[in-house]
């Protein structure tokens, strides 16, 4: 397992134990309390479970289970592929951090930040994919599959 994949994996579980904490503390709020989470407060905790986690946790297990770029495959690029690690890690993390803040301040500057981070989510991992895209192919299944075996 690279040192790129690892990153991709516990930062999706540091991004789950966030996005629990967010939900325990929401639920806590508004069964105790009868303060019920804003919409704000909701996408924040959609985005560190759902793309935090769960897309950070998909895109290392493919980056590590894929098979290895062909010798003669230009398009694969770890950089990229890192890059997009600081897109989708990044934006998240600044999505949820804005989302937070949202109730709290009315800069328009927060909106802008708001929307850059999702910019930037969307930007990584159309760039992930990019770069994968090569590295879906058969590898060995494709001669199963000649021989006629079913799976």
């Amino acid at each position: 397992m690279t040192s790129l994949v690892r990153r991709f994996l516990k930062t999706a579980i540091g991004f789950l134990a966030a996005g629990l904490a967010l939900g325990l503390w929401m639920l806590a709020r508004r069964e105790l309390a009868g303060a019920y989470p804003t919409p704000y407060l909701v996408s924040a905790h959609a985005h560190a479970i759902l793309v935090g986690f769960v897309m950070l946790m998909i895109l290392g297990v493919a980056l590590w289970m894929f098979p290895r770029p062909a010798k003669d495959d230009a398009r694969y690029d770890p950089r990229a592929a890192g890059a997009a690690y600081w897109l989708v890690a990044g934006g998240t993390a600044a999505r949820v951090a804005g989302e937070l803040l949202r109730p709290a301040v009315e800069g328009r500057w927060l909106r802008w930040g708001v929307v850059l981070a999702g910019l930037a989510q969307v930007a990584g991992l159309a760039l992930f994919f990019h770069t994968m895209w090569t590295r879906i192919r058969p590898v060995g299944s494709q001669a199963r599959e000649e021989r006629g075996e079913r799976f």
